[in-house]
């Protein structure tokens, strides 16, 4: 039980240690109750200067003028009151700042600056200039002068200028403007200023005026005086001034830079568009734009200037009273605003503080460690600017105790990680049993005025891991034993080196070009803060903006960091994008966000070269830009400046004269990554770009952090989806905080010239779909983590393509055209879908009758051909076409109907453009069609002809003698080989007009050959007579298959062959002689396959595989065929136009 009390009892100290050292208490040991304020007098006469102070006494009082103490004389007397008299003032002598120091038996104390101002004689410090103007004219006088405030008017010919006229506009800035000059308005005119203490004149400056030559020509508006970058102190009235001159008179407008509204409480115009602010305040910042237009029209000018107010210091932390024990550290924070930036000095009774081993200054915070009694003080914080001062006090009280415990003894430290050490010890020797806590300290070794860091652990252990630390750092350590009321000594010091890490960020790059096929990339070495390490490597990484592939140059550092690298043999005007890794010993950073540069054009003119580009943060919202243009001896005509926040398209261009070299661009915000682009131009055209980064800093009234602050989550990876979402997912980094936390995911186009297309997605889980995209597109994303008002850097970037998308459209714009007879070109134009892939196109077309039976002809062309050829098309009817398009996604919809129609008649012996021999042929369904009446006694009349010549040339050949007979046979035989090989070489070049006729027969019918033959025919065959067993039989072709190898009796038909003409055949057989007429296609085998026409690009040595085999015709009695002479009969006239698909077979033995 008195275990659990005394526990109790040391958590209870413990707490009250901690809160009441570090509590704040109210001391009134001494204060002021006036102080001096700022004054103005003349010359000659006498001030006094307000101070009275209170506290215990004796409290006394003495005096500093611009910080050294001031020594009373005839003319300066300290009052008893504790006031400051001062007499006969003299400029040289008594102007300046003063404080008053109030002293007691507890320290001593200041009060803040007060500035005494003597008003002397006024001296200009501008003079008005003649001017020499054709009447109608703006005429325009300024004068200035060295002081403030003070009231400026005009006189012309030494007399008061007359006001009288909304021409004449006199501002409080010294400015004279008078518009439509007339003749009364020459003389000669001088600026009057006047205070207090003197009234001067200005030199004189005379306005000439020359006779207008005729009436005014239309000018455009003119800003002949625009607004000025100005600073005015808070409460002080501004002026803007805008004189625009055109013909016919501008209108002038204002507005702000950053789309603020102008606050018109406060405002008002003086003359014709000059801007007034009669108290400004500190939300009148901000950059101003005047806008002269033309009435009527879109013609204006513009031009801009910057109001900066400048404000007093004002304290937005003030140090706290504390109460220390001997040996403990005591911490002062001390923070101020104000424009400028306040500079704060620390006092100690009234004393600058100096810095040494046991008192340190940083970020504005004063830190006292190992406190002495001689510590026991005042402390007062000074916040000064060129507006004024203030200054606040606190008081640190130090407890003496005894029987304090020794310091703790055997420090001992060992590095765990790059931000982690371990440190050891033992407890103090002496009173170890008194102590209650241990205060760990440690700063980092290099440097000065580096931040000490505590951390207070229980008395139950002797050891403790120190994280958060900077890698490749040295920190020195210490630790002090605390008691209930008082501490130890510090302990022995030890130092130790934090491991390295990879690098935090990359650099900066700066890129220029030098040449059209070159890029020079330089970048500043980062801070060890960044680097975590020694940096031992660069990766600089590039591509083109439509390329993927990414090329890759690693340079090693050695000595010095390198800090450029010229990429060479690039390609004129393209996109590159780069990027760079660092590495350490330990690893490489994660990679930069790509950054774009265009190098120049090809051009035999000779251009500007780059200038040599510097940035420099002014303030959290305005940036400096400095350039140096390279040696060359081209006339620079000016400069052109842009710039855009990182991930957002350019602004608009800024062109600026050639005596400029700096710039300053305003209306910033704060915390952001901006590119500044900067390029000199000359007669020949634009120079060579400057390009170079620059972050803007946080504005002063947002509190700083420590920059390791978030780490970036990881893990991230990305799947596609669809063709419109990716699933994003990451993983939360490891680190302890029971804060919530979301995410910021970033994605978009991988392309940079989509730079204005980034998208954000806020969420709190740790995946997220994204929707919305476009199909088979890459995209990058990176992800962030959010927590109390911090934020990670980005996630390293990942890369996803999106899948690929069918076609959802038809092709657009098909149209078919017939360009000859039997041949049309059908084109069309791909779907109207973004990002659309197309690996090939389908071409469906049919006649009528043939679509109406559902049998369509089919063509396929690859994704990158939208033409093609139909061919062998009939005449007379009317085909039907339509096309889709395919992808590996699938196939798209078919595009509406286009109707053909193939008139006119087709032309004996007249080939085509293309012929091929796999021609697309339309399937026959449920067996052949029968042919008309018509058509059938057209035939007949045809085949009593060719049996007349058939019987004519028998008697002629038996005539003839066996040896010529003989002979004969050896002379086709050999021709026979030559004909077959004719016959294949012609099939592919006879038109489709040149057709064989397979003369078709009605079945079950007979045909009686007259003029005294006895030859009878029927559908099975011959009728011959019993006594007529052997007969010469004359063919013309032999269609009778040779299937049977192992006939003792070979045959050897012989023809006499010839496109065009009929040949007659003969051999001596016992069998059966019988006639073939056939009506097909000449040249073409009846077990030929269907095949595509030519493609779009009109070669004839492309083919495309149809979808299907195209069903062929082959006679169902061929095959049953014996060998026989067969007699073919050429095409009637009267057939050329019958339909190729009714086909009929017929024997006719002789």
């Amino acid at each position: 039980m008195g275990s659990v009390r005394w526990k109790t009892h040391q958590q209870w100290l413990i707490i009250f240690w901690i809160l009441s050292f570090s509590g704040v208490f109210g001391f009134s040991e001494l204060w002021f109750s006036i102080e001096p304020q700022d004054v103005s007098v003349s010359a000659g006469q006498h001030v006094v200067l307000d101070c009275q102070a209170g506290g215990e006494s004796p409290v006394s009082v003495r005096w500093r003028k611009n910080g050294v103490q001031i020594q009373e004389s005839e003319c300066v007397r300290l009052l008893s009151n504790g006031s400051l008299c001062v007499s006969n003032l003299t400029q040289q002598r008594d102007e300046g700042y003063y404080q008053c120091i109030a002293n007691n038996q507890y320290g001593a104390i200041i009060s803040h600056r007060a500035r005494l101002t003597i008003t002397g004689v006024l001296v200009f410090s501008a003079h008005p200039v003649p001017l020499e103007l054709r009447l109608g004219s703006v005429a325009r006088f300024s004068c200035a002068v060295d002081r403030s405030p003070v009231d400026i008017s005009w006189e012309i010919n030494q007399r008061s200028l007359p006001q009288d006229s909304d021409r004449i506009t006199v501002l409080p800035n010294g400015v004279l403007q008078i518009r439509n000059v007339t003749m009364r308005d020459a003389g000669k005119y001088r600026c009057v200023a006047a205070n207090a203490a003197s009234r001067v004149t200005s030199r004189e400056a005379e306005l000439v005026l020359i006779p207008a030559g005729g009436p005014r020509r239309l000018l455009k508006p003119l800003i002949i005086a625009g607004p000025q970058n100005i600073s005015v102190a808070l409460h002080q009235p501004v002026v803007l001034e805008c004189l625009a001159e055109g013909n016919p008179r501008p209108l002038v407008s204002w507005s702000r830079a950053d789309s603020k509204p102008i606050d018109v409480s406060a405002a008002s115009v003086l003359g014709n568009g000059n801007l007034m602010i009669s108290a400004v305040k500190a939300h009148h910042s901000g950059t101003y734009v005047c806008r002269a237009t033309t009435p009527g029209t879109r013609n204006y000018t513009t031009a801009a200037g910057n109001v900066t107010v400048l404000l007093p210091p004002s304290l937005v932390e003030k140090p706290e009273s504390q109460t220390r024990p001997r040996a403990g550290t005591a911490r002062f924070s001390c923070q101020a605003e104000g424009t400028p930036t306040p500079q704060i000095t620390w006092f100690k009774n009234g004393e600058v503080i100096r810095t040494n081993g046991r008192t340190k200054m940083y970020n504005n915070k004063l830190v006292i460690t190992q406190i002495i009694p001689e510590d026991d003080a005042f402390y007062q914080c000074l916040a000064e600017n060129s507006q004024g001062s203030v200054v606040s006090t606190s008081r640190l009280i130090v407890v003496q105790s005894e029987n304090r415990p020794s310091a703790p003894r055997n420090i001992h430290a060992e590095t765990i990680s790059s931000s982690a050490i371990l440190l050891a010890w033992e407890r103090p020797q002496y009173n170890a049993d008194k102590v209650i806590a241990y205060s760990i300290h440690y700063m980092k070794s290099e440097g000065l005025n580096n931040e000490e860091y505590q951390a207070v652990i229980g008395n139950d252990t002797t050891s403790h891991i120190v994280d958060d630390l900077e890698p490749a750092r040295n920190y020195t350590f210490y630790i002090v034993a605390y008691m209930a009321m008082g501490a130890s000594r510090m302990s022995e010091q030890v130092t130790r080196h934090t491991l390295e890490d990879v690098p935090l960020r990359t650099p900066e790059l700066s890129l220029t070009s030098r040449s059209p096929t070159d890029i020079l990339v330089s970048w500043q070495p980062l801070p060890p803060k960044l680097s975590r390490g020694r940096v031992s490597a660069y990766r600089l990484s590039y591509r083109t903006a439509t390329d993927e592939q990414v090329n890759s140059v690693e340079l090693p550092v050695s000595g010095e960091n390198g800090t450029q690298y010229l990429l060479q043999d690039l390609q004129p005007d393209t996109i590159y994008l780069i990027r760079m890794s660092v590495s350490t010993r330990v690893g490489w950073s994660q990679p930069s966000a790509w950054s774009s540069h265009r190098t120049p054009k090809t051009s035999s003119a000779t251009v500007p070269p780059a200038p040599n580009l510097e940035l420099e943060p002014l303030n959290c919202t305005s940036v400096s830009v400095r350039w140096f243009p390279a040696a060359s001896d081209v006339l620079i005509q000016g400069f052109k400046l842009s710039f855009h926040p990182d991930g957002q398209s350019e602004d608009s261009i800024t062109q600026l004269p050639p005596q400029d070299h700096q710039h300053t661009i305003t209306a910033l915000n704060p915390r952001v990554k901006y590119h500044v682009k900067v390029l000199a131009f000359s007669a020949n055209g634009d120079g060579y770009q400057a390009h170079q980064t620059v972050n803007t800093p946080g504005c002063p009234s947002t509190p700083n952090r420590r920059l390791a602050a978030l780490p970036p989550p990881d893990h991230t990876h990305a799947k596609a989806n669809s063709s419109s979402a990716v699933h994003l997912s990451w993983g939360r980094p490891a680190f302890s905080s029971g804060k919530p936390v979301t995410f910021s995911v970033r994605y978009g186009p991988a392309s940079p010239s989509e730079a204005s297309s980034v998208r954000y997605i806020q969420t709190s889980e740790q995946t997220v779909m994204v929707t919305g995209l476009q199909p088979n597109t890459r995209y990058e994303f990176a992800v962030r983590l959010h927590m109390d008002q911090m934020s990670s850097p980005w996630s390293a970037t990942v890369y996803q393509r999106t899948l690929l998308e069918a076609p959802m459209s038809p092709p657009e714009s098909v149209k078919v055209t017939l360009i000859e007879a039997d041949t049309a070109l059908v084109c069309w134009k791909q779907p109207n879908q973004p990002n659309l892939s197309v690996t090939h196109y389908t071409v469906l077309y049919a006649s009528q009758s043939s679509w109406l039976a559902g049998e369509w002809q089919v063509l396929q062309r690859e994704g990158t051909n939208t033409m093609a050829l139909l061919e062998k098309l009939e005449s007379g009817n009317v085909y039907l076409v339509k096309i889709s398009a395919s992808n590996l996604a699938g196939d798209g919809p078919f595009s509406n109907t286009v109707e053909l129609a193939v008139k006119g008649k087709p032309h004996h012996g007249k080939n085509p453009r293309h012929a091929d021999s796999h021609a697309e042929k339309t399937a026959f369904i449920d067996g052949l069609y029968h042919i008309d009446e018509k058509s059938m006694s057209g035939i007949i009349v045809g085949v009593c002809i060719a049996l007349s010549c058939i019987i004519l040339c028998i008697f002629i050949l038996l005539s003839k003698t066996q040896t010529q007979k003989s002979a004969s046979s050896k002379m086709i035989g050999s021709m026979r080989n030559e004909v077959m090989h004719n016959e294949a070489s012609s099939a592919n070049q006879q038109p489709a007009e040149n057709a064989e006729v397979l003369l078709p027969m009605m079945r079950n019918h007979f045909i009686d050959a007259k003029g005294g033959s006895n030859l009878l025919i029927n559908h099975a065959g011959p009728i011959n007579c019993g006594s007529q067993t052997k007969r010469k039989r004359w063919s013309i072709f032999n269609h009778s298959q040779r299937s049977n190898e192992s006939k003792n009796e070979t045959e050897d038909p012989a023809c006499l062959y010839e496109v065009g003409k009929t040949v007659l055949c003969y051999e001596d057989e016992a069998a059966k002689a019988s006639l073939h007429i056939l009506y097909r296609p000449l040249g073409e085998s009846e077990s030929s396959q269907t095949s595509g026409g030519d493609s779009g690009n009109y070669s004839q040595d492309e083919t495309e595989t149809s979808s299907s085999k195209k069903p062929t015709y082959r006679p169902d009695d061929e095959t049953n065929e014996t060998a026989s002479s067969v007699c073919v009969v050429n095409v009637l006239e009267e057939m050329q136009n019958k339909s190729t698909s009714n086909l009929q077979f017929v024997q006719i033995p002789i």
